[in-house]
């Protein structure tokens, strides 16, 4: 019975092992300034995109507003792929771009404080260490939408644009893009994986696959298509004005799978290489 207790402590599940790693990254999830600093971020975006409206230029000329609808920050009124300007972007996928800023800062710490030579020389298995920081930067980016959200009505009510809305879809578009999370969070995790050694490019290959130019870039060959759904950023946009509950049945499906593939590849990266 001793010889048994005593393997079963030094051989922890796998749900306690996540359960403790999950733990410490929360701590210092919380207990750093960068997680504050950019749920403020998220808040300040849709504010600063209403806030601009009417505002004269150099020359005296008044431009001309991005959004009447105070929703249009959240959401586009239909899936949209194929973005002509900033303005059909400008709306809680932003949240994407600096929520990928800030998951390479966060793991950018670990490499540069010691923390994941030392996580590595004890006990932490890699897929642990994968899916505890998914799950974590998924919740401070999902966070970061409901500051957005926030700022959003907040900056409307100021500006006094137009709130007029079909709620139930304005939750579904906003449920489906927090789901969406969770894939982006696993794809920049992978990313700074992959570039563990070099802080700045981490950062830059964040921001670059956060403004979906790749998928913009198919989307202008293919059309406004919907099979571009099967890519992350397509699934962000299909979170729109005019989402129900199968718009957050494609966002689940899309983000978990994509969860699942670049947690298996970063586990798979940092198995096969030093870790340091």
């Amino acid at each position: 019975m001793s010889t048994e207790r005593e393997l079963k402590f030094e051989s922890p599940t796998f749900f306690s092992r996540l359960k403790g790693m999950l733990g410490v990254d929360f701590y210092r999830l919380f207990h750093t300034p960068m997680y504050y600093i950019f749920l403020a971020i998220a808040a300040i975006i849709p504010a600063m995109i209403l806030g601009t409206a009417g505002m004269p230029g150099p020359d005296g000329t008044v431009a001309a507003p991005l959004y009447t609808n105070t929703w249009h920050i959240i959401a586009a009124e239909s899936p949209l792929y194929v973005v002509s300007g900033i303005g059909e972007y400008a709306n809680m996928n932003m949240v994407f771009i600096f929520g990928g800023i800030m998951v390479s800062i966060f793991i950018g710490h670990d490499y540069k404080s010691g923390y994941v030579k030392q996580l590595f020389t004890t006990h932490a298995k890699k897929q642990d260490y994968m899916m505890s920081k998914s799950i974590t930067c998924a919740f401070a980016m999902a966070c970061m939408c409901i500051t957005y959200l926030i700022g959003a009505v907040v900056a409307g009510l100021l500006t006094g644009a137009s709130m007029e809305v079909n709620v139930g879809s304005l939750i579904f578009a906003v449920l489906g893009k927090m789901i969406m999370s969770l894939g982006w969070a696993s794809l920049y995790t992978f990313l700074n994986i992959i570039f563990r050694r070099y802080f700045g490019i981490s950062i830059a290959s964040s921001f670059f696959f956060g403004t979906g130019i790749l998928i913009i870039g198919a989307a202008a060959i293919i059309g406004n298509n919907s099979a571009l759904n099967i890519f992350l950023y397509g699934s962000s946009v299909y979170a729109c004005l005019g989402s129900n509950a199968s718009t957050l049945l494609v966002c689940l499906v899309c983000s978990v799978v994509w969860a699942v593939i670049y947690n298996v590849l970063g586990t798979r990266i940092l198995s096969k290489s030093d870790v340091y």
